[in-house]
């Protein structure tokens, strides 16, 4: 992966948000994990993460390929969830994997499958079934590569705040 700008926006989530993350994470090494991320913000403004959805991994197993080495959030749980918040201010703000023995940082692979320029990539590494190092991602504009999010973590609940707060 090439050189990493830093973008100007910033995600925030709970210490138990980044706490269940990193614990799916070493609960599916070697296999990598994934699930989608609730919250609010957008484009031009932080984003809050409300809730974390772990997800199935349904990456196909490919010649030389596997879930050790690729993620798919399952398309059924993402429906789900979107239906589930249509009437509220929440939506799904971005999603979150493990790279297994591979660092926290998006891969070649993680570029060529991103379309969705406005979700927020979390990625932890899991070196030797140990969760290290979580950080945010935003696609750069362009899609030629990725921008670093800054990753902020509350030691308390964060308040749900109005749409137009």
């Amino acid at each position: 992966m090439s050189a990493l700008s830093k973008s100007s926006l910033a995600i925030t989530l709970t210490a138990t948000q980044r706490n269940l993350i990193l614990a799916e994470a070493e609960a599916a090494y070697p296999d990598e994990c994934c699930g989608l991320l609730v919250g609010r913000g957008g484009e031009t403004r932080n984003v809050t993460v409300s809730r974390v959805v772990p997800a199935a991994n349904v990456a196909p197993d490919d010649p030389g390929h596997s879930v050790r080495d690729r993620f798919e959030v399952d398309p059924q749980a993402r429906f789900d969830l979107e239906r589930e918040l249509r009437a509220g201010p929440d939506a799904v703000i971005g999603h979150y994997h493990s790279h297994p023995d591979h660092p926290a940082e998006p891969s070649a692979r993680d570029l060529a499958k991103a379309f969705e320029p406005s979700l927020i990539w979390l990625i932890t590494g899991v070196m030797s079934g140990r969760a290290e190092n979580l950080r945010a991602f935003r696609l750069a504009d362009g899609g030629g590569g990725f921008d670093e999010v800054v990753l902020e973590i509350a030691d308390h609940a964060i308040p749900v705040q109005s749409p137009d707060a």
